[in-house]
């Protein structure tokens, strides 16, 4: 059957787990609480302004130069990093900081007056470094007037009981910021947050009325290999102030880390779907076996996708599903794939989507109903998914690759997604690419074309119960998959023509209906082992067609 890619599932390295060993589930409580502010909180300008008026003049935010650093220079800055050996940030933390509690680092609030306003529509406000946020990042702020370095000064915090009486100086620096939007032209000092850079290179974006969930990345570096997984930072910003009316901000960004140094250029407009494009010259210090474009990171701890996958162990919670993305998205001319997501297995689950080329690929939230979650306070129907769509001359021959790692716990993210390109990746050898960030709701959504209609659940269950064999055979599944959306017929008698593919084995006896209550179609259809089952695992497919076209996605899972 004809689909955006043939998928390959391989199996990890060993120390596939390790690679969380970066402190993800610290970054979820210090965008609530490091610096006081909550989505969707609104900031009070008049004090800000009043401060940056006093400060501008002081020797921590004095000028630096005069003029405003372009993402060309970036990219210079980032070619000599990486022509000479790597040099690892030095460990300058005072003590009382590395040795924060997270309940300490908690207490740590920026002062609501040491917000700074760029333009009229948008603010900063810095992270306090601390406990696991250590490493320290530059940020500089930018116009046409000039250029200026923003300094950390104790005034800016309010530090809590613990740190009571401590000063540190200006080479301190931040751990990262936020940026806060006046989504309401109307009322543009009425802000709220919707975008943060926060640890290694992860940066996280909300669209209005969300929530934040899962993060992207500027690159990941062999992720799930056996060496193990680089994680190279973010270590300096350069941050435009837009002009009064303007409704979207850029910001540029240094990296380095031990195999590559690059320079990014992000261009973020906030709005009910929020849009980042980004532009990225990445210089290799050395050659990387599997080097992520555009990564994606989130969390997936249970949902309908599994315990009926095999290998999948239940989960003993109140709530019916707990995730922040429930399925990966792979978009290729004529085709568009969905693969649920699962959890649980006993080892980490490196997935390969061929895609050449790729017109987009996703992590999303499909599931928007509060009666799925059953959660209060996490709000996971309201969490953003992401869609990345290559821009210029694109990605070129590669794969999209899929890492489920197992977790226990939904303060770990567990799931990434990222377009490993087929070229070898060798040191002198730049990369340079553009892609877009666009964030996902409620769909069907414009960033997702043609309009297909979309897998909108997958359910597995033994096919025992229905047909039983003696002696029993546990390996028969029967999925029950769901399809919403535009394409399909309403009259319950319409001829739906299902293809069906399994790599080894057979999935069987396929049934198609239309749902009235939703006014979408489920299939049904029984797999049956192989009598001798493959080294990997099973890759099945199925999709649905009408009147000689097809009308759905190509629904992906593996057994």
């Amino acid at each position: 059957m004809a689909g955006p890619s043939d998928a390959e599932d391989e199996a990890p390295g060993a120390s596939g787990v390790s690679r969380r060993a970066i402190v993800r589930g610290a970054v979820r409580g210090a965008l609530a609480g490091s610096a006081g502010l909550s989505v969707s909180g609104l900031l009070d300008l008049n004090t800000a302004r009043t401060m940056a008026q006093t400060s501008e003049s002081t020797p921590s935010q004095a000028a630096s130069d005069a003029r405003p650093v372009t993402f060309e220079a970036v990219a210079q800055r980032a070619e000599r990093l990486a022509a000479a050996p790597y040099r690892e940030q030095s460990s300058d933390l005072p003590q009382e900081l590395a040795a924060l509690d997270y309940d300490a680092f908690q207490a740590i609030r920026l002062r609501p007056e040491a917000t700074v306003p760029l333009g009229s529509r948008f603010s900063l406000q810095p992270f306090h470094r601390g406990g696991l946020h250590a490493k320290r990042v530059e940020i500089v702020l930018q116009s046409p007037e000039g250029v200026r370095r923003f300094d950390y000064d104790p005034n800016l915090f309010d530090l809590g009981p613990a740190l009571q009486g401590r000063r540190y100086p200006p080479s301190l620096g931040f751990a990262g910021f936020r940026i806060a939007f006046g989504f309401d032209a109307a009322r543009p000092q009425a802000q709220e947050e919707f975008l943060v850079f926060l640890g290694a290179s992860y940066f996280r974006i909300r669209g209005r009325d969300q929530v934040y969930g899962l993060s992207a990345r500027g690159v990941a570096v062999n992720t799930g290999l056996p060496q193990g997984e680089e994680f190279p930072d973010f270590t300096t910003f350069w941050i435009e102030t837009p002009r009064d009316d303007a409704a979207a901000i850029t910001i540029l960004a240094l990296l380095d880390g031990p195999s590559l140094a690059g320079a990014y250029r992000f261009t973020v407009t906030p709005g009910v779907t929020a849009q980042v494009a980004v532009e990225t010259a990445l210089f290799p210090r050395r050659s990387v076996a599997a080097l992520g474009l555009a990564p994606l990171t989130s969390m997936f701890l249970f949902g309908e996708n599994g315990a009926g996958f095999r290998g999948a162990e239940p989960f003993d919670d109140f709530r019916p599903q707990v995730h922040d993305s429930d399925g990966l998205v792979v978009q290729t001319p004529g085709d568009r794939l969905w693969r649920p997501l699962v959890n649980g297995r006993a080892a980490p689950q490196i997935s390969s989507f061929r895609a050449n080329p790729l017109e987009g690929f996703g992590l999303l939230q499909r599931e928007r109903r509060f009666a799925a979650y059953l959660d209060v306070q996490a709000r996971h129907e309201d969490r953003p998914g992401l869609w990345v769509a290559p821009r210029g001359d694109g990605f070129g021959a590669g794969a999209v690759r899929l890492f489920e790692i197992p977790s226990r716990t939904e303060a770990t993210d567990n799931i990434v997604a990222a377009f490993v390109p087929e070229a070898a990746v060798e040191a002198g050898k730049p990369l340079r690419l553009a892609y877009t960030l666009v964030t996902v709701g409620p769909e069907p959504a414009p960033a997702l074309a043609p309009p297909l209609a979309r897998v909108v659940s997958t359910r597995v269950g033994s096919a025992e119960r229905l047909r039983p064999t003696n002696p029993p055979t546990p390996q028969r599944r029967l999925y029950v998959i769901d399809f919403e959306g535009p394409g399909l017929p309403d009259d319950p008698k319409a001829a739906i023509d299902v293809a069906l593919s399994a790599s080894a084995g057979a999935l069987v006896e396929p049934y198609a209906e239309r749902v009235p209550q939703t006014g979408g179609w489920r299939l049904y259809a029984e797999f049956r082992p192989p009598e001798s089952w493959p080294a990997g695992d099973v890759v099945l497919r199925a999709r649905l067609s009408h009147a000689g076209r097809v009308v759905t996605e190509t629904w992906d899972a593996v057994v």
